[in-house]
């Protein structure tokens, strides 16, 4: 990291995130949101996005080419940190070179009662039962109209991705038209559409990753991105659980190859408890999914299984707090990372080392899983 990087990120880590660990009480969620308005206000002050830019941006780091898609680095933000699109203009300046915004339903929804997100500080892991809450799938195209965003215009400095999901209400007979609904707002603007079915918050919705609903389920989506961007349609890619046996997985990926998705993302949220620090305890019992630094080895081994499988592109997400995680991931099979908890603890400091530490690595090829 440069000079001007290491004294940022350590003002981060010692004065700016202390504070915004204190708001609301400790709530993580007061947090979060005022991240998201100060990530907003970056975006949209010219002077201050172009410093931020100077000082975290990408440069240093490598182009690649994943799914068809021109990425300015390998590393990229995770959804669930900005589902409404709101701080979309800032990613990039942040460093990023991918942003997946969302989950989106077709419909807006309130999500779960609050509090519904807590930090686990000594185990550095966050728990979340946010339920999908969200503006609605319209209402982030229009965002995203009124920033400039189209598929593949790079307005915003990053590739930008969506995640779509099922509507809490939603009978599961009835996801299929929910999730294309949701495809047919954002595909205009999205450079690859990830379909969720892993999140352990909204009820029933990680059955879908059984074979017959996520096989009609692929099938529909990739057939409606065909019909609607017939020359070039949007990629969709598939993000899976961490909590998948193995023969799940295996089965999962080979609906995911069969009905023709264009890369994986691994993994989700986890409703296993391991790795939480003693102190952290009392939250243990929390509903929800757990991420952080417990799931950095389970992620890690989910994404390697998936390389013995296919040569698909994958996306590695999930317990990665440090460019030595990211860079182990890469090695595991991975094509691209994104962060989420990492940045939440490590902030803009995280993305920058993690660019440097991958600029020029290439991912081995093999499919044996080493």
């Amino acid at each position: 990291m440069s000079g001007l990087v290491r004294i940022t990120d350590s003002a981060y880590r010692r004065v700016l995130r202390p504070q915004l660990f204190r708001l609301g009480g400790g709530d993580a969620e007061v947090a979060h949101e005022r991240t998201l308005s100060m990530i907003n206000w970056l975006g949209r002050v010219g002077p201050a996005r172009r410093l931020t830019e100077r000082v975290f941006g990408a440069a240093g780091a490598d182009p690649v080419r994943v799914a068809g898609i021109d990425f300015g680095g390998r590393v990229g933000l995770a959804a669930g940190v900005d589902k409404n699109g709101v701080g979309v203009r800032a990613w990039g300046a942040l460093g990023f070179g991918h942003v997946e915004l969302g989950t989106v339903t077709a419909h807006p929804q309130p999500g779960q009662d609050r509090p519904r997100l807590f930090r686990l500080p000594t185990s550095r892991a966050i728990i979340n039962r946010m339920g999908f809450n969200n503006a609605g799938a319209r209402a982030l195209a229009l965002r995203l109209d009124e920033a400039g965003v189209r598929r593949g215009n790079r307005a915003v400095g990053a590739v930008v991705g969506v995640s779509i999901g099922k509507g809490k209400i939603t009978p599961l007979d009835e996801a299929v038209p929910d999730y294309l609904s949701s495809l047919h707002h954002v595909a205009p603007y999205a450079d690859y559409v990830a379909i969720n079915v892993s999140s352990p918050n909204t009820p029933g919705l990680r059955s879908l990753q059984d074979k017959g609903f996520l096989a009609e389920l692929v099938s529909a989506l990739v057939s409606e991105a065909a019909s609607l961007q017939a020359d070039d349609p949007v990629p969709i890619m598939v993000k899976l659980a961490p909590d998948l046996t193995p023969s799940a997985l295996e089965e999962a990926v080979s609906v995911c190859v069969d009905g023709g998705v264009s890369g994986l993302i691994a993994t989700n949220t986890t409703l296993e408890r391991r790795g939480i620090a003693m102190v952290d305890q009392h939250l243990a019992d929390q509903a929800g999914g757990l991420s952080g630094a417990p799931l950095t080895r389970r992620s890690r081994s989910v994404v390697a299984h998936l390389r013995t499988l296919v040569d698909l592109p994958i996306i590695g997400v999930g317990g990665i707090m440090s460019a030595d995680h990211a860079e182990a991931m890469i090695e595991a099979g991975a094509d691209l990372v994104q962060l989420y908890s990492g940045f939440i603890y490590g902030g803009p400091g995280l993305v920058a080392a993690t660019n440097n530490r991958l600029a020029g690595f290439e991912r081995p090829t093999r499919r044996d899983g080493n």
